[in-house]
């Protein structure tokens, strides 16, 4: 039962990231058929995340009462919604809504798994979650060369059309394949509204939100629309702009199954900061106009951000677990709706330099708030 819970939520987890990454391929062939600019190109991707961090806290409420066999897949079915209105879009408002609505709709795709594994697998619950993360990440593998090489034979539309099915499957064999708890553990009282004021009364949590929301928010900004769009920029073709965004997730797949792993050993707070750092690195090289190279550094070290999910189950208690990692994760999604329109707001004025200078600094901001946590690390067990 334990490995079909994996599974299973993995399943959900990659549909989500296949979602949240499409439209970094597909940005032409919108801005082309709806004219969108930069700006509505970016505001409207970024809708998907403003939805999704808009449910977050009351999603953290509901898998803490109801758990995550129930809440996951009808969110999921707001996905599939959300998918055929985005295909059948005749224009901007519908596209907006249909990304909307998938972004509702994916909100319980990795916190609904954390939520369950944390019951499932509480002895090596960092090795485990992340792995989640860097299996699931491959569906940004199949919104790289894949869905550029699918789009031209199904069309963008269709694409979406052939999304909507799937996750209506997915959302079924998760309602009838999986467990809330293993058999013998009860489910977690999950308290009240004093437990939601507990988590936002947490200092140390808001530290590692901030950083979530630049460090996450950069790096999902990036991968799922700004990466693919300042490869057309530099006068990329379709295809070489999947191959650069396979790069990215690639290594951001390789990035989310080893953190993890060396969280566990070397402490998260310390290998958090460090990937922090190195992700900076990689902002730097954009600046330079070395798009290798940074792509590589960006996708690696930034698949580390999952670990301000981690660290937010280490500073909470079990009942509390849902509303803490989804607070983390408001401002991690929320952040990427912030910077991902920001972006596209800086490069329609001011261009992709002072776009990814402002990345650069903003994340800096936030290693700099978050300093305390590392010199402390005993504090940050339960």
């Amino acid at each position: 039962m334990a490995t079909r819970v994996f599974f299973l939520f993995t399943l959900g987890y990659f549909l989500s990231y296949f979602y949240r990454s499409a439209n970094a391929v597909l940005s032409k062939d919108l801005s082309q058929d709806l004219g969108l600019g930069p700006a509505e190109l970016g505001f409207m991707t970024s809708l998907f995340y403003l939805a999704f961090a808009a449910v977050q806290l009351p999603l953290g409420g509901f898998l803490d009462r109801m758990g995550p066999r129930v809440v996951t897949p009808a969110l999921l079915l707001v996905a599939a919604l959300g998918s055929v209105v985005f295909a059948l879009a005749p224009s901007f408002p519908v596209l907006a809504l249909g990304r909307a609505l998938i972004g509702v709709g994916m909100a319980a795709a990795l916190m609904g798994a954390l939520k369950a594994f944390s019951l499932w697998f509480p002895k090596n619950y960092a090795t485990v979650s992340t792995l989640l993360v860097g299996l699931g990440a491959t569906g940004g593998l199949l919104a790289a060369t894949p869905l550029a090489l699918l789009k031209e034979v199904l069309g963008w539309r269709g694409v979406f059309l052939l999304g909507a099915l799937g996750v209506v499957l997915v959302a079924l064999a998760i309602y009838l394949g999986v467990r809330n708890t293993p058999p013998g553990v009860p489910w977690p009282k999950a308290g009240g509204a004093g437990g939601l004021r507990e988590v936002w009364g947490n200092g140390r949590l808001l530290r590692v939100a901030f950083l979530a929301l630049a460090f996450a928010g950069s790096f999902l900004a990036l991968q799922t629309l700004w990466a693919g769009a300042y490869g057309y920029h530099l006068g990329l073709t379709a295809v070489a702009v999947g191959n650069l965004l396979f790069l990215y997730s690639g290594m951001a797949v390789l990035g989310f199954l080893v953190s993890g792993y060396l969280a566990d050993r070397l402490g998260t707070a310390r290998v958090l900061f460090l990937s922090a750092l190195a992700f900076a690195l990689g902002l730097l090289l954009l600046l330079l106009k070395l798009p290798v190279p940074a792509y590589a550094l960006l996708g690696f070290f930034g698949a580390f951000n999952i670990l301000t999910l981690t660290q937010a189950r280490e500073l909470v208690p079990s009942h509390l677990v849902g509303r803490g990692t989804t607070l983390v994760n408001l401002f991690g999604i929320g952040g990427t709706f912030l910077l991902q329109w920001g972006v596209g707001v800086v490069v329609g004025s001011l261009g992709y330099g002072a776009a990814f200078g402002g990345l650069l600094l903003l994340l800096l901001l936030a290693l700099g708030l978050y300093l305390p946590l590392l010199h402390s690390p005993s504090q940050l067990k339960n």
